[in-house]
């Protein structure tokens, strides 16, 4: 049996955690940094390179290891702490068995007034989540996920082009392209020789005819996005005060003949809280409000899963239920036409230090987390093939799905931020147990 919550006791774990940060540290490349006496001032010049091991634990996809590398230019520092450029790749493997292989280019000074963001994914997934559709609309049974009922096989290739012109310092006009190429099927029960006592529900959903013949096994898919920006954050990767609203259209082509339009609005507000005697920095309350919803067509099944996004913030969104949207859920938990979430979060540092020429901090973030399906996916056709009342379960796609936990943070030069998170879920039928996740960077 694969279990998606390794057994490994928590000493270990720490251990993990120990490693990644201290790989990480040890493996930085210096760069030539200054220190301006009578201001204090910060700056980093040239090129900041890191090249480390992968290593992380979550209790959804096991034990990864594998390579990182960010690669930062400052030219001559008047910039900091926002890069020129920015290169990041990552080759990885999960023991849960997804490999994902990442990379990417980001810069808003290579083209006048334009932002460029280049990237490119390919995943490897034979163990990904599948908890069907609508959030708790969709019963859990503890028993058959310990029997392996919530996995299929997906495979993907994903290709973002992303660019953004300034209208005005703060006010932004963004637009793109992405390709992806999706390969799904059952789980291979002969490659984890896993026994099935009873099918997925991936096949379930299949024979049953809620997710259609011409969708299941994948395809092809075209997405363009356009819309607006306005952004008066100070510091990009992890803000001390201002806003990020961002507001577009999301419209897909697939195979099948399935074609879509979503709205997508994402809000994030960050607040200085100036209590002056933490030497590491005040405390910063932040909050995101999100929401996308369909407009017009039917979106193929492996494409609800995915969160659009008009600036790419991470590697990849997916939810409700991941490190990157709701905390504390299962994998993929809530998935629907439309879905709104919130994250709320106190950002405290601790301290601050410099260490080869390289500045740091620490800080921990409490946070909550909630969420709602706002616009059910083929609602009628669930109740049809499990013989269930459509309106009962409107009903239990109403209720709100709530987390909590608590974050902690190390944060090399302003702009490259190791996290562990843990959090819980207040559903046991959403999430069970104590969800944790070794990462980088901020959810928001």
């Amino acid at each position: 049996m694969i279990n998606k919550y390794p057994s490994t006791l928590w000493i270990r774990k720490i251990v993990c955690v120990i490693a990644l940060f201290s790989f990480d540290l040890a493996l930085g490349t210096s760069t030539f940094a200054q220190t301006t006496d009578s201001t204090r001032e910060e700056v980093v010049r040239g090129w900041s390179v890191g090249a480390f091991p992968t290593i992380s634990l979550s209790n959804t996809l096991g034990f990864q290891y594998g390579l990182f590398g960010s690669l930062f230019y400052y030219g001559d520092g008047s910039t900091y702490p926002e890069p020129l450029h920015k290169f990041t790749a990552e080759a990885s493997h999960f023991t849960g068995g997804r490999s994902r292989f990442y990379a990417t280019y980001d810069s808003k000074y290579l083209i006048p007034h334009w932002r460029m963001t280049l990237s490119a994914l390919y995943m490897i997934d034979p163990l990904a989540f599948f908890y069907g559709f609508n959030g708790a609309a969709q019963p859990y049974d503890e028993v058959l996920d310990t029997k392996n009922h919530y996995y299929l096989d997906r495979r993907f290739l994903q290709a973002f082009a992303n660019f953004q012109r300034d209208l005005s310092p703060t006010l932004k006009v963004a637009g793109g392209l992405t390709f992806s190429h999706y390969n799904i099927g059952d789980y291979d029960t002969l490659e984890y020789r896993v026994p099935i006592p009873t099918p997925s529900l991936y096949h379930d959903y299949v024979t049953s005819g809620l997710i259609s013949s011409d969708e299941a096994t994948g395809g092809n898919v075209l997405e363009a996005r356009a819309g607006l920006v306005y952004d008066t954050r100070d510091i990009e990767a992890a803000p001390n005060r201002g806003l990020l609203a961002e507001v577009f259209l999301n419209g897909g082509l697939a195979s099948g003949g399935y074609n879509y339009l979503k709205f997508c609005a994402y809000f994030s507000h960050f607040l200085r809280i100036p209590v002056g005697f933490i030497a590491a920095g005040d405390p910063v309350f932040a909050y995101r409000l999100a929401y996308t919803g369909t407009l017009a067509g039917d979106v193929p099944f492996y494409m609800q899963q995915i969160i659009p996004m008009l600036v790419p913030h991470t590697m990849l969104t997916e939810g409700l239920g991941s490190a990157k949207t709701m905390r504390g859920l299962f994998e993929n938990r809530i998935v629907a036409d439309g879905v709104a979430w919130a994250n709320v979060e106190l950002r405290i540092k601790l301290f601050k230090f410099t260490f080869l020429n390289q500045y740091f901090y620490t800080a921990v973030n409490p946070f909550f987390d909630f969420g709602i399906v706002t616009q059910p996916y083929r609602l009628d056709r669930q109740a049809a093939a499990f013989g269930q009342d459509e309106e009962m379960l409107r009903r239990k796609t109403q209720g709100i799905a709530t987390a909590a936990g608590l974050g902690f943070k190390l944060a090399w030069n302003e702009n490259f931020i190791l996290s562990l998170e843990f959090a819980h879920s207040f559903d046991p039928a959403l999430g069970g147990g104590i969800w944790f996740d070794a990462g980088v960077n901020y959810v928001f």
